[in-house]
This record gives C-alpha cells, sequence and structure tokens, in this order.
C-alpha cells in the first residue's frame, strides 16, 4: 500500500508536462532548492500521483495530448483529497481566454512558456508558504483527532475534512463526501460574510458562530473558525449526547451515575416530577438526590448547580 512522503523537512512539488526536457530543466532547479520533487507525462499520471503523494503544489502543462492540463485541474479540484493544493499552470498559450481558462480550471497563478527557472521558483515560493501552513493545519488537526473540515461558500463544497469529520458527516448527514449537508450549507453563505466583515473592520465577535444539528440524543455543532483561502472557510465540529454529559458531570464532580442524571436534567431546566418521569422515580426520590447534589457542589439552589455545572463541564457548553 502506497505511503504517504514524510513531510518533516521538506515541500512536494509535482510537475506534469509531456515534454522531457521541460521536466529535466524544472526537476534540476527544484531539486538544488531543497524540494522533493514528483514528475508526471501525462494528465492520468498527474492525477494518480497527486492522490498518493497530495503535493504541497502542482506544475501542470496546459496542452498535452489526451487530458489536458485544464481538465486535469478540473478533476484535481473535485477530488476532496487533492482540491486544496495549489496549481500553477505552464503555457505557450498567452490569450486573454487561455488565461481566464486557467484560472476556471482552478489554478492560483500561470508562467508562460519558454520556462524561465528563476521565475518559476519565484512563483512557488510565493504559493508555497500558505501551502506550508494549511499543511500543518490540516496535519495537526488529523494528528489530535479533531473534527474538521474546509467548505467553500459559494457552492457548499467540501474541499478537505478529517477523518473524524468525514465519520461524523456520514453519521448526521446523508450527502455525498464532497459536499456540505444543505442545511449547514445554507447557514455559512449568511454566517461568513457577516463574520468576514466583521474581521475586517476589527469587530470579531467574542465567540465564533455555531451551527447545530440535534438526532436522537446527540448534537453535532459546527463552529466557523476562520477564511482558510479565497471563499473558503474552516469549520471544527464538536459531538455531545446526553449520556456523554451525564458521564462528564459524574466525573467532574465525583457524583454518582445517577446523580449526574439528575444534574444534567436540572441543567435542562426539568422539573423534580419531569426528571422523576425520564428516569422512572418518584419526585421525592429526586429531591433527596438533588440534595446530595447540593452537598457535593457546594451550593444551595438549582440555578446555582445548573451554573456551575455548565462552567466547568464542555460537553453543556454548546447549546
Amino acid at each position: 500500500m502506497f505511503e504517504r512522503l514524510d513531510r518533516s523537512r521538506t515541500d512536494v512539488v509535482l510537475i506534469v508536462d509531456d515534454v522531457p526536457d521541460n521536466l529535466s530543466l524544472l526537476h534540476d532547479a527544484l531539486d538544488e532548492a531543497g524540494y522533493t520533487v514528483l514528475v508526471a507525462t501525462h494528465g492520468e499520471a498527474a492525477l494518480q500521483r497527486a492522490t498518493q503523494a497530495v503535493p504541497d503544489i502542482i506544475l501542470l502543462d496546459a496542452i498535452m495530448p489526451g487530458m489536458d492540463g485544464f481538465e486535469v485541474a478540473r478533476r484535481l479540484k473535485a477530488q476532496p483529497e487533492t482540491s486544496h493544493i495549489p496549481i500553477i499552470f505552464m503555457t505557450g498559450l498567452t490569450e486573454t481566454e487561455h488565461v481566464v481558462a486557467a484560472f476556471a480550471a482552478g489554478s492560483v497563478d500561470y508562467v508562460v512558456k519558454p520556462i524561465r527557472p528563476r521565475e518559476v521558483m519565484a512563483r512557488i515560493e510565493a504559493h508555497m508558504q500558505s501551502a506550508r501552513q494549511a499543511r500543518q493545519a490540516r496535519n495537526a488537526l488529523d494528528a489530535f483527532g479533531h473534527a474538521s473540515l474546509t467548505v467553500r461558500v459559494t457552492d457548499g463544497r467540501v474541499l478537505w475534512q478529517t477523518p473524524l469529520a468525514r465519520k461524523l458527516l456520514q453519521d448526521y448527514f446523508d450527502t455525498p463526501e464532497s459536499v456540505a449537508p444543505l442545511e449547514l450549507a445554507a447557514w455559512l453563505s449568511q454566517a461568513a460574510p457577516r463574520l468576514s466583515k466583521d474581521i475586517a473592520e476589527g469587530q470579531a465577535p467574542v465567540s465564533a458562530p455555531v451551527w447545530a444539528v440535534n438526532q436522537a440524543g446527540r448534537r453535532l455543532s459546527f463552529t466557523l473558525h476562520q477564511p482558510t483561502g479565497d471563499d473558503e472557510w474552516l469549520l471544527v465540529m464538536q459531538e455531545s449526547s446526553d449520556q456523554a454529559a451525564m458521564d462528564a458531570l459524574s466525573a467532574e464532580f465525583k457524583l454518582t451515575a445517577r446523580e449526574g442524571e439528575v444534574l444534567y436534567w436540572v441543567v435542562k431546566g426539568k422539573t423534580n416530577r419531569d426528571i422523576g418521569d425520564i428516569l422512572g422515580s418518584s419526585p421525592a426520590t429526586v429531591k433527596k438526590q438533588l440534595e446530595h447534589v447540593f452537598a457535593k457542589l457546594g451550593v444551595e439552589t438549582r440555578t446555582a448547580a445548573a451554573g456551575l455545572a455548565m462552567s466547568r463541564v464542555a460537553q453543556l457548553k454548546v447549546r
């Protein structure tokens, strides 16, 4: 099975060109500059190498036999695992329609043939810093098991997601993994422009915008964090459930399992009678358990108990 390249010491560039002299010229220049260089001589090979190695930047020839560079770029941008990779087109076509076609296919820049290595190196370095930062952020989120994804606002396309995010989206929504759920996309189209405007005006909110969905006693929240590019935003997901919150309350305040359940429903605003109905016990029993809870928390009222619980237990903070 293919193993992805070690990125701890080097940046990876994929060169796609059907002309051996161009490949050799660029390979030598990039290799001397310290990059790890991969090559492909046609479109299908480019797609395969990009999917396997996930390079930091792709240098892509526009005109090739068979599948041209424009089609390669469109396919790369349509795949969640490669859609984030910056593409720099190499082309001898300088007409406006071809430049427009390059950007429409998803490129971030282009260089005109004949290739001048120093110009190409300068273009790569200009885009490599942001690519490097994005890669480090993705690696960190993957390593720590965060459920995170990047979504393009205009069309709701999921550009990148951690394995945990993919699993949660599959659990909660019946949508293709490359597209954000319609409800989330609609909320994002409203929330992202507002947050972007606030950030630009130096008035970012104290707490980030949150959207959530409830399903069978579970809650999945999406927190809008920051833009990762033009029209692209990072979302961090968090799942909570009744049982997880009860367990957290019991652990935090050294309560019995039943006392944790009682406190949880107090936080939810339930009366002793309501809690008795939920737990299958009498209001008098709930009252006695609640007295034990008050004693362990060092409070005297339901309001104080609920406030302390919400301030100390993370699972209760997303309401």
